[in-house]
């Protein structure tokens, strides 16, 4: 069993050799440059293409291009052993023999979902290191893992967040048959793999399609990172597809399950179809007859997009509300949720969004959201702790260095055991010390630019309003801040992390068994009554007309139960059972039937 997705640009084997394309749609001359053969003017072609086909470069050949007589890497590189200033490898994706043939995928409502960075989850910190603790995510109940984004970016760490070359897997991880061999080896564990991508912008060192094809970009949109890809306007085709088949190549080439888009409120797209309709309706189109997913991270609350051409979201505001609820914080989104965090649970738990075109005061009074009722809650994907919320903070703070063990453990119990998708981050299982700090790794002057925006972010804070105590904000180029990340796997023989474990490990058990086979068919929608003012019940009917229930008290003192439930079906209490009373800071859970 081999697979490759065909490119129409960048270096693909054929018979008659290597065939070369490139888009530099303003350019006069463009040739290949083989670093151990001969410079070869490319042919040009209609709409700024530039293409060569030659039997002097083979699998393994090193090339750049040439243009208007500055050489560049190739934008659509299948590896950079050099990293992004060197010369790209051709690569053979056939070379590899999998071993998946009969794998079709997991569906959506069997999945819970592992976050990972593959530089700070193993020893090794590579493709290969993290196969060493699949066992351990089998048994804890993953059923998927996500990576976070590992297309090639300056430096030896990042986030992923900084990708240029996005064809090509990071050397920093291994080469792309080691992708495949992770790939290869949760699928025989029954494990789903998703990776994040970044489609809305590139990262600020390393990438040249500013100088090969300046029509990638557009001053008509504007994006936190400068001017915006070039989506909607002029010459947009070449760009479309440079996306387009990026999400195929991933898909098809990598075996992969599914695709995590990051914050795509940031991709700026006026014409119809949207890029993100366009990538939906061709992944659906392209890869059937087995269980792919797309998942979007989305600030718009964009409701319309689920369901159909994307299969869930990240639900913010689920993670939001309970953060609020377990730690009282309300500087910034938080403010959103502080006024009345339970109410916004409730209804984020039984409806999907909590903002569903309310005004948001974090977004200077402009309206979020759309109406969310009518999707499923698997329609959403909820958490307590993700790369983001954990990072996002000074330090790289995990919550349960913050919070009360008990709402730690109400909290985990509404999103492992909720109908929505729960999403994992490495090391919560055992509630690891380890803390997940922004890290990168840039030369100057970038390097002081990410340090002084680090520090601005977190200068609205009382504590670091003193310019001498932002100093204590640690460097995200520090090589000390990435080791701070790294997991340390002994931690889970400690007794205090190993119940946590056992906890996690229950949890999902009661999952598999009681809620997953019921979530086919589950009903649109749910119910919630606010009962306290940290108190909630929520209830949703599932697939086989049976009624999931959780009633939960993040308060100190018990809460008041006016409809106790007297007909048994408790699947997992955080704390005392609920009688006349429900009692604080606990959840639970209950199954009943039909009636």
């Amino acid at each position: 069993m081999r697979r490759q997705h065909e490119l129409p640009f960048g270096a693909q084997l054929t018979a008659g050799g290597v065939r070369f394309r490139l888009w530099a749609p303003r350019a006069k001359a463009v040739a290949l440059v083989l670093e151990d053969g001969p410079e070869l003017p490319m042919q040009t072609e209609p709409e700024g293409w530039f293409a060569l086909t030659t039997d002097d470069a083979r699998a393994g050949s090193r090339y750049r291009y040439r243009v208007d007589g500055a050489p560049y890497p190739d934008p659509a590189s299948r590896f950079q052993p050099d990293g992004v200033h060197g010369a790209s490898e051709i690569i053979d994706p056939a070379a590899y023999e999998w071993r998946d043939a009969s794998w079709q995928g997991r569906p959506w409502r069997e999945l819970v979902i592992y976050e990972l960075h593959l530089g700070a989850f193993s020893d090794r910190g590579d493709f290969i290191g993290a196969i060493e603790h699949l066992d351990h995510l089998a048994q804890l109940g993953v059923t998927a893992i996500e990576l976070m984004p590992i297309s090639e970016c300056f430096g030896r760490r990042n986030w992923g967040y900084d990708g240029v070359q996005w064809y090509a897997p990071s050397r920093r991880y291994g080469r792309p048959d080691e992708l495949k061999q992770l790939v290869d080896a949760c699928h025989a564990r029954g494990i789903a793999v998703l990776l994040d991508v970044v489609y809305n912008h590139f990262g600020p060192e390393g990438n040249y399609l500013h100088a090969i094809a300046p029509d990638f970009f557009t001053e008509r949109h504007h994006t936190p990172w400068g001017a915006a890809i070039n989506f909607d306007g002029p010459r947009s085709r070449p760009v479309r597809d440079f996306v387009v088949h990026n999400a195929l190549y991933w898909l098809e080439e990598f075996h992969l399950d599914g695709l995590r888009l990051d914050a795509v409120h940031a991709i700026l797209d006026e014409s119809t179809p949207d890029i993100l309709a366009e990538l939906a309706q061709t992944v659906h189109r392209r890869v059937a007859g087995r269980d792919v997913h797309l998942v979007l991270e989305n600030d718009r609350n964009e409701a319309r997009r689920l369901g159909h051409d994307y299969t869930a979201q990240w639900n913010d505001d689920v993670h939001h509300a309970l953060h609020v609820l377990l730690t009282g914080e309300d500087r910034g989104y938080y403010g959103d949720y502080a006024g009345r965090p339970i109410e916004h649970l409730g209804r984020a738990l039984a409806t999907g969004f909590a903002y569903q075109g309310e005004s948001s005061e974090h977004r200077s009074g402009h309206p979020r959201g759309e109406p969310s009722g009518h999707l499923p809650a698997t329609a959403f994907v909820s958490f307590l702790q993700n790369h983001d919320q954990i990072g996002n903070t000074p330090f790289g703070t995990r919550i349960e260095a913050v919070a009360p063990a008990p709402l730690v453990h109400a909290a985990i119990t509404i999103v492992l055991l909720s109908p929505q998708i729960p999403l994992l981050f490495m090391g919560e299982e055992w509630a690891s010390r380890r803390l997940f700090p922004f890290f990168c790794d840039f030369g100057p002057p970038l390097d002081e630019a990410v340090r002084e925006g680090r520090r601005r972010e977190f200068a609205h804070y009382p504590e670091f309003a003193d310019p001498e105590a932002q100093w204590h904000i640690p460097d995200p180029n520090a090589e000390t801040t990435f080791d701070a990340a790294r997991l340390d796997w002994s931690e889970p023989g400690e007794p205090s992390h190993a119940r946590w474990l056992s906890r996690y490990r229950a949890l999902l058990g009661i999952r598999q068994r009681e809620i997953v086979p019921r979530l086919r068919g589950i009903e649109p929608g749910g119910e919630y009554a606010v009962l306290g003012p940290a108190a909630l019940r929520v209830e949703w009917r599932l697939g086989d007309g049976s009624r999931l229930v959780l009633l939960v008290n993040f308060a100190d003192a018990a809460a008041p139960l006016k409809a106790p439930i007297r007909e048994g079906g408790l699947l997992y209490a955080s704390g005392e059972s609920p009688d006349a009373v429900l009692p604080p800071q606990s959840a639970g859970f209950y199954l009943l039937d039909a009636r």
